[in-house]
């Protein structure tokens, strides 16, 4: 029996997509406190942006109570197109959305949205189903019970989708810190408190020894 094979992202072959993250949807999101969900939201953000990975966003039903999309994130990502879906909670069954996924030419499709059972799943499920490499990004992804989270999420591996937070997707594109050492760590310092105390230090040591 062949070993498992290590699908890795990989970052000239990889889509990101953030589905949903709308004001009205983000407020019902219980999984994760507001405070640390927004941050990991705008971490995968930051990593798209630092990258240079093309990414496309989406909304459901804006016009209605789920609401626009959190203004932070065409903030950041201006060039990224925004599929305004009138109605259909699968991303995937919204011709303009699915096209511009096929027309991007990238295999390995990297997701986060809210909710985590529905418009993040089925997304992926489709897009798994397509062939792609699916990654979907957990605590990026919101839902309203941790046990509606623990489902989707078997869900999805069973058809072979993978499950990584934004720190696992941001060491799988950098691959190497030499790649750029400070870019690289102001993302993760901008995020995450405690590498901004050890960045501080680093850095403070670095003056130190001059």
């Amino acid at each position: 029996m062949s070993p498992p094979v290590y699908k890795r992202l990989d970052i000239d072959n990889s889509l990101f997509l953030f589905i949903d993250h709308q004001g009205g949807l983000m407020s019902v999101v219980r999984d994760y406190g507001v405070d640390e969900f927004r941050n990991n939201v705008l971490a995968t953000v930051a990593l798209a942006k630092f990258f240079k990975v093309p990414t496309i966003l989406s909304t459901s039903f804006d016009s209605g109570p789920n609401g626009p999309i959190i203004p932070e994130i065409p903030e950041a990502l201006p060039d990224a197109p925004l599929i305004r879906r009138p109605g259909e909670i699968n991303a995937m069954d919204n011709p303009d959305f699915a096209r511009l996924v096929k027309e991007s030419g990238k295999k390995q499709v990297i997701i986060s949205g809210v909710v985590t059972e529905a418009c993040v799943a089925y997304a992926a499920l489709s897009l798994a189903e397509l062939g792609y490499e699916v990654f979907v990004v957990t605590d990026a992804s919101g839902t309203l019970a941790e046990h509606t989270r623990e489902a989707a999420h078997k869900r999805m591996v069973a058809q072979g989708v993978q499950l990584l937070d934004w720190f696992a997707v941001a060491g799988e594109l950098q691959r190497d810190w030499r790649r750029d050492v400070e870019g690289f760590g102001n993302v993760m310092a901008s995020h995450i408190a405690a590498y901004r105390y050890l960045i501080q230090v680093h850095e403070a040591g670095k003056a130190v020894g001059k």
